[in-house]
Formats: structure tokens, sequence, C-alpha cells
């Protein structure tokens, strides 16, 4: 067997299939690391060398073959042919050679701007994708640091901890009771046991149990792993480079807003053919050229093509406020659905709460301790019956402390002078306590050096630790009160172990009690000396109870206003929490959650009622005390037959069901793990509630400026085809046979009134009562009655005011190129207006004012800029069929402009009417 190792850093990450053959030290060996990691020198210098962990992107398109496609629609490669045979024409002396050009220009500036949407939209996906990277923990220096996945290298030491997802292949050196979840890379539904032992060369990739791999999941203990392959090297990189990637999947709103588009595609090119066919027909053109070519210029300005591009930027630029506000988007569908929102169900720990505990009172040996200190930082006293004592010479102390720190995954660290802790801020508040007291960390581990384990579960709440001593071993274990006091059947006390009575038992939980009404989180400790081969499956079993601590995690000070908008927007706020139930309504009272009408369930209450019960219930429980992930899958499950909309938090491996469930799942990313922030369709990058709120808003603004520009496009759109069509029937009745717009004239119009100004909505500031008014109900599309309303009514009346103008120009004798002049530019006049109408469908524009969106302000004064050359630059004037206009036209122009704003908040004054 030829177990040669690579003798340069590219080789280092060639596809190998031994790594698993090799002992750990071999393995160390071959690619030049050791148990304490990489330098960060070396580390980059690797990086350079392999390049990033991440599989192999699907192939952008270049901007010259996006800017191609631009001219793939069907109208617009028809207008560009038709422009050509107009301008061959044209040369033959039988038309204006201007018009051809000029029509081309035009549709080369569509083009242009077509290709600026595209290319932003692709642009901010990319950043959102950078935004939500995975993260892994690896040792740079022997110390602990958190790096973009993408940053891995072979050589890297990771660390495994339960929930964290691998970032790259690895052979594991270290571990204790690991088990892996494979299913993703192998099908395998049980854990994978792991092992340290080399393994034969020939074994398949399910059975090499000393392996890592990319793409799975830790479920059970902890270890690390030395990774060996990244990237496209990786099992899965090497699957991956069999498949093509795929594009992600249209949103359902995108997919809705295709559907209508193409619905009034079909619809505007009908009635575009039979206008310009009957047109023809009654001598209003030039020959069958100038039909064809004025039917396509008002096919291309009716059909909105723009929708899925000004969608995709108003989504993507949506996601990144969001993420600016701690709220990052994994799934673009949950946008949509965080407008709907009726309930947010969250943890309280870290989330309503500050995250940043601190322990003030323990109770051991029968007395109760009171410990100063705030925070993180180890400084503080120990006081009984307010007279500071020596916690180092009372052996009840000793022995809290001691399982405290050893019974115990966090790290107390120092940087820049500022205290921090390295994994939860439960048992980071156990290891300042003790640190408080003269107890050093690392010195009572290697002392007493950890053998074996048994995790903590949201199941079992609680952990236990077993160490080797000069005594022998002892196993520590921590957790709920109730559950280690039913785990105890003796005591410590004064140095020395004796029978628990069912009276001493009761006073430890009343102690419990009584801590926890006072807001205290509160967590029970006890012990055993295991007898010689006693294994880890007993070692729960019997044990002596040593004490209660008493921890405080102060309500976050800006959740509270949060709890508050959440009421007025009328979404219902509730704290589910594995804290007693004293506690967590304590923390619910200080944050307003509790009124008279609310509800409070532990775990075992829900355990004990019915589904039809609980139905009856869920809607007015506002707290859930001493809950497992089962009962939150219960919860969403309840509500969500009730007809609500429900966000859940969950940072841990078995919340990963609940929030898949939930229709918005948001997973913590300080605290949770790589498997809730996978199963999430949003992470918290603060873990804060507040934050969430945020993102509902973000949600409704969203919606809302969708439902804007979509208002606007289409009411101007529909406005374009019924003044057509309606000028037809009029003009023919009065026997004039004329047409009030020419071709150029149409394309302009869209070109300058359908782009910009739209895109400006798409970044609406929020509605002064966007979180002051219900969630909207989840089947509740764009096109609501107010809003189909506003556009049949301003599309109707943009058709009336800019025929009344042209009929009047008509009528009063100015010539045929005056009067499409005037309609062209009241047109123009008229959708710019009526911009500022499309910021809400139902609150008047007095009210949410005209001048809070500077973006819109931009866009309706470049376009207004642009068309002025058409008026006074005399070589444009012929094409565009223009002239001049005096103060009188303007006076004319603007009053039919803002006529439009006048009719809209009419519409808006009897739709509040109906609605009150």
């Amino acid at each position: 067997m030829n177990n040669k190792a690579p003798e340069n850093h590219g080789e280092m990450n060639e596809p190998t299939h031994r790594w698993h053959s090799l002992p750990a030290q071999e393995v160390f060996s071959a690619l030049e690391s050791s148990a304490g990691g990489l330098s960060t020198s070396e580390a980059a210098h690797r990086l350079a060398q392999v390049g990033p962990n991440e599989l192999a992107a699907r192939k952008k398109k270049p901007a010259w073959m996006l800017f191609l496609e631009q001219f793939k629609s069907f109208l617009l490669i028809i207008l560009i042919l038709a422009a050509v045979v107009s301008g061959v024409l044209a040369v033959m002396g039988e038309g204006d050679i201007w018009d051809p050009i000029l029509i081309l220009v035009i549709v080369l500036f569509a083009a242009v701007f077509g290709f600026v949407q595209e290319y932003r939209s692709e642009q901010a996906l990319e950043a959102l994708q950078k935004m939500a990277a995975p993260t892994a923990l690896v040792l740079r220096d022997g110390e602990p640091k958190e790096i973009s996945a993408k940053e891995v290298v072979p050589g890297d030491v990771i660390l495994l901890q339960v929930g964290d997802r691998i970032p790259a292949d690895g052979r594991v050196i270290e571990m204790m009771n690991l088990k892996m979840d494979e299913a993703p890379l192998t099908g395998e539904s049980v854990a994978v046991e792991k092992t340290l032992e080399a393994i034969p060369e020939e074994v398949q990739v399910a059975d090499r149990t000393n392996m890592v791999y990319a793409g799975t999941t830790v479920v059970y203990g902890r270890g690390r792993a030395v990774i060996t392959a990244t990237g496209m090297a990786t099992e899965f990189g090497r699957i991956a480079g069999m498949l093509e990637s795929v594009e992600p999947p249209p949103t359902p709103l995108q997919v809705g807003l295709n559907k209508v588009g193409r619905i009034l595609g079909i619809a505007c090119l009908g009635i575009c053919a039979v206008v310009a066919g009957a047109g023809l027909a009654v001598g209003m053109f030039e020959g069958i050229l100038g039909a064809f070519i004025w039917g396509v210029s008002l096919a291309v300005a009716a059909v909105p093509e723009a929708l899925p591009a000004v969608v995709t930027i108003a989504l993507a630029v949506g996601v990144q406020r969001m993420a600016r506000r701690h709220a990052l988007v994994r799934h673009l569908p949950a946008v949509e659905t965080l407008g709907c929102t009726t309930f947010i169900c969250s943890d309280k720990t870290g989330t309503l709460t500050q995250n940043e505990m601190t322990v003030k009172k323990a109770f051991t040996g029968g007395r109760l301790i009171e410990i100063s200190g705030v925070g993180y930082k180890p400084k503080g006293e120990f006081y009984v019956g307010g007279k500071a004592f020596d916690p180092r010479q009372d052996p009840n102390v000793e022995r809290l402390l001691t399982a405290s720190v050893l019974c115990n995954d966090a790290r107390l660290q120092s940087s820049v002078g500022k205290w921090q802790i390295q994994g939860d801020p439960t048992e980071g508040a156990l290891v300042v306590l003790a640190t408080k007291a003269g107890f050093k960390q690392e010195e009572l581990e290697n002392r007493h050096p950890r053998i074996n384990e048994v995790p903590f579960s949201s199941e079992r709440k609680r952990m236990t630790t077993l160490h080797e001593t000069p005594e022998g071993t002892i196993a520590y274990s921590k957790g709920a009160p109730e559950e280690i006091v039913g785990q105890c059947t003796r005591i410590f006390s004064d140095d020395k172990v004796q029978n628990l009575s069912h009276d001493e038992k009761d006073r430890i939980l009343e102690e419990g009690q009584t801590m926890a009404a006072e807001g205290l989180r509160v967590l029970g400790l006890a012990y055993k000396a295991l007898s010689p081969g006693e294994s880890a499956e007993t070692a729960e079993q019997d044990m002596a109870f040593v004490g209660l601590v008493g921890m405080i995690d102060p309500p976050r000070p800006e959740v509270k206003q949060a709890v508050q908008v959440c009421d007025r927007a009328k979404i219902n706020s509730v704290m589910i929490t594995g804290d007693h139930k004293l506690t967590a309504m304590s923390v619910a009272g200080e944050l307003g959650l509790l009124d008279e009408q609310a509800l409070t369930l532990t775990g075992s209450e829900l355990d004990d009622i019915d589904d039809a019960t609980f139905d009856r219930q869920v809607e007015h429980v506002r707290v859930y005390s001493r809950v497992s992930p089962a009962h939150k899958m219960r919860v969403v499950e309840a509500l969500q037959k009730k007809g609500h909309v429900v966000a859940m938090t969950g940072d841990g491996v078995n919340d990963a069901p609940a929030l898949k469930r939930a229709d918005i799942g948001v997973a913590m990313g300080i605290t949770g793990t790589d498997v809730s922030k996978e199963a999430g369709a949003m992470v918290l990058t603060d873990d804060n509630f507040a934050s969430i709120v945020a993102a509902v808003e973000e949600g409704r603004r969203i919606f809302d400026n969708i439902r804007k520009f979509l208002m606007y496009l289409l009411s101007c759109n529909i406005g374009e085809v019924l003044l057509m069509l309606i000028a037809f029937i009029v003009t023919t009745l009065i026997g004039k046979h004329a047409i009030p717009l020419v071709a150029l004239q149409i394309l302009w119009v869209n070109l300058v009134t359908d782009g910009l100004p739209a895109l400006a909505l798409a970044v609406d500031p929020p509605a002064p009562d966007v979180m002051q008014r219900p969630p909207r109900h989840a089947k509740t599309g764009i096109f609501s009655r107010p809003v189909t309303s506003f556009i049949g009514g301003v599309g109707l009346w943009t058709a009336l005011a800019t025929l009344a103008v042209f009929l009047w120009a008509v009528q009063s004798g100015r010539s045929m190129a005056e009067a499409q002049c005037l309609t062209f530019v009241t047109l123009v006049m008229i959708e710019l207006f009526n911009c500022f109408n499309c910021r809400s469908e139902r609150l008047s524009l007095f009210r949410i004012g005209a001048l809070g969106n500077r973006w819109l302000l931009a866009a309706v004064a470049s376009s207004f800029l642009l068309t002025l050359p058409l008026l006074y630059v005399p070589f444009l004037q012929g094409p565009f069929r223009t002239f001049a206009l005096g103060p009188s036209d303007w006076g004319i122009v603007l009053l039919g402009g803002a006529s439009v704003i006048v009719a809209a908040e009419l519409g808006k004054l009897v739709a509040r009417h109906r609605h009150v």
C-alpha cells in the first residue's frame, strides 16, 4: 500500500481516498500540520495556493452576453426590423431617415437600461450569498478562532461541537462520543459513531468512520479533526462536479407577476393590433409600415416587461437592508411571508434578554450566598447574611464551584481588556463565578481531566461529565433543578455525603422557586464518586446534591419597545423558554408580554392537555416555560391550524424541525448551531428579538414597494392603451381619424417614465402606518380591491385627461403636429405626477409627502429634463413632431398633468370612507 505523503500544498488538496488508512500522526506529518493547527501566516499561504474552500460556482454570463440578451424580446426584434426596413425606404427617398434612427437609439437606450437592471439584480443576489456565508471554528496559532468556511485549508484543525456543519473533509484526531449525521452524503439515516483508529484503505466512504465530510453534521458529542481536502476536492465537491449547477428558482411573487405580465401582454397586444389595423383601414397611417411600427411601439410601451427585473431588485435591495438591521434572509420567498406574520414565537435567553448571564445567588450547605459583580468581569465578593467570607475555606462552596467549572464547555477570555465568553453564556457565568473565588479553570481541568460525558439535551435538561481524579472517577452533573434533584438520593454537606430526605428535597426546590420568582435562572449541580468499572450510563443515578446557582440575564432595553410595536401592528409576541415558569413570567412581565387575557403554560402542562383544548387556548398563550423542541413543533402546528403565519426562533439541533415547519424559521447567528441555520429561512446576526420585528417591518415595506411600482407601471401602461383605443373611437365618430401620439413619442414615454421612476418606487421609504396596521393575509396577493381600483381609475383618468388635451388642441385650430406634441408632453407630465400618487394606494399624498423619497425626486427631475431637448432642440422637433412650448402651452400641460393627483386623491378618499 502506497502511503507516500504529498510534497507540496497544491498536492495536499488533490482528491485522495487514503487518509482514513493513515494513523493520525502520519496524517499530521503528510499535511505538515500539528494538533495545535496552523499559524495564521501558513494558513494564508496555503489559501493562496489551493484556493477558497467552496464548490465551483456556475459560470457567470459575461456582461456583453447579458447586454445582447436584452434584445431577445420578440417585440424589440420586430421593432428593430421595422426600423431597418423604414431606414431602407428612407434611403430610397420614400420616408424620413430620422424616424428609423431615433427608433433604434431609443431601443438601444432601453436595452442599456434593462442591462443595468439585470446586472444590478445579479450583483445584489451575489452580495446576499456572501452575507450568508457559513463559518468554522479552527485552531490558528494554537487558539480557537471563528473564520469564514471558505478560508479553511488543508492542515487546519477544526473543533467539532453538537450542531456544527462540517466545512470540509477531515480526519478525526480527538473525540468524545462523537456521532455524525451523514445522510446528505451517504443516505445513512442513523447517526454514525466515529473512531480514531486507522481503517483499511479499500473500504467505502460510508464505512470510513474516522473521517468527517463536508456537508455532514455533528449530532452528538464533540471532537477535533484535521482538514484533508477542501472545495472541489472533497467528497461533496466530487459529486457536485458531476452535476450542473441550476439557477435559483423564482419566488412565488415573481412567478405570479410573470403570469400577470403575460396576461396583460396578450391583452395589450390584441388591442394594439386592433387599433393599428383599424387605423390603417380608415387612413390614419401612411402605409402598412407606418401602422406596423406604430402598433409595435404601442405594444412595447404597454407590455410591463420591466416587472421581473424591478421585483428582483426590490427583493434584493430590501434583503440587504434587512442585513444591515441584523437579519440575514437565506430564502427570498421568506421576504414575501414576513409581511403576513401574525405570531412571533421567540426564545428568551439572548433574544429577549442580553445574554450576559451573571450568577447573583447560590444555595449550598443549607445557606444562601450572595455574589457581587456584573457581567463577565471576574471581580466580585461572596456574602452570607450580609457578611463577606472566603469561599475557598468552605468545602460546600468549593465542591459547588468545582462542579461548575468541570461540568462546562465554556471558556473565559480577555481580549484588549474586555472579558468575553466563548461558548454558552449560561456555562460562561459559572466559569466567571469560580474565577471570582480564585478557582482557575485550566488548573482544575488538568488535575481532573475529562474522560467521558453525557451531553446536554433539551429533553434531558441536564449535562454530565466524568473526570479522573486522585480519589477515582467522579461524575459532575448540572441542569434544571427539578431534573437534578430527581436524580439525587444523597446530599453533600459540610464535607460529607448523607442521605437526602423528602423534606430537604422540598426545601431545595422551594429555594429554587424563590430565586426564579426574582427573575433568576436557576441551575442545580450534583456529583457522584463512581465505583470501579462503572459506566457513564449509570453515572447519573443516585447522585449527591451539591447546590443551586441563580443567575440573571436582564431583558434587552430595546425589546420592550419592539413588543409595543408588535402590539400596534397586531402581531402577537410569545416567549418560549426552557427556564422555570416564575423566571419566565418575571421577564415577560417586565417586557409587557402579559396582559389580562394572557395565559402561561409549562411543558408538563402542555403534555397533559389534549389537542382540542390546546387549539382553543393557543392564541392566548404568551409564555411557554420548561418546554422542549418537540413542544415548539406543537405550538407552530396549532397556530397554523388557526390560519396564523408563524415566525419561530431556535438555536439547537432539535429546533430544526420546528424552524422548518414554521412559516418563518429564525435561527440564532451567535448561539445557533449550523443545523438550525440551515433549517431557518432567516438568521439573526445579533440574536435580538428587535431584529425580528425590524425584519417584519422591512418585509412589509418590500411588499408595499412592489405594489407601488406595480400600480405605477400598470396604471401608466393601461392609460396609454386606453388613450389610443378611446381616441380611435372618438375621432372616428367625429370624422377626424387622427392618432394622438406618433410611434417615437410612444417609445419615448415608455423610456423616460417606465424606467427610473419605477426603480425609485422600489426603494421608497416605509409608509407612516407600515407597523400600525394588521398583517396582510397570506392569501391576499398584490391585486387587492384598492390596488385594482387605483390602477383602473388612474389608467382611465390618464386616457381621458390626455385625450381631452388632444381634442381641445384639434378643435381650437392647432395643427395635428402641435396637438400631438401637447398630448405627448401632457402624458409625460401625468405619468411623472402619478409617481407620487403611487406612494400609497390609501393614504393621501399630503400625509405621506411628496419629498420623502429623494430617489423619486431625482428620477422625476431627470425624466423631465431628458424630455426638454425634444421640445427645444430644432433637429429633434421634426422626428418627434414637437415644437417649443410657450407659457400658455405649459399652463395647459401642467394643469392636465396635475389633474391626476386630484383624481387619485378623490379615489383614495372614497376608498378610505368605504374601509371605515
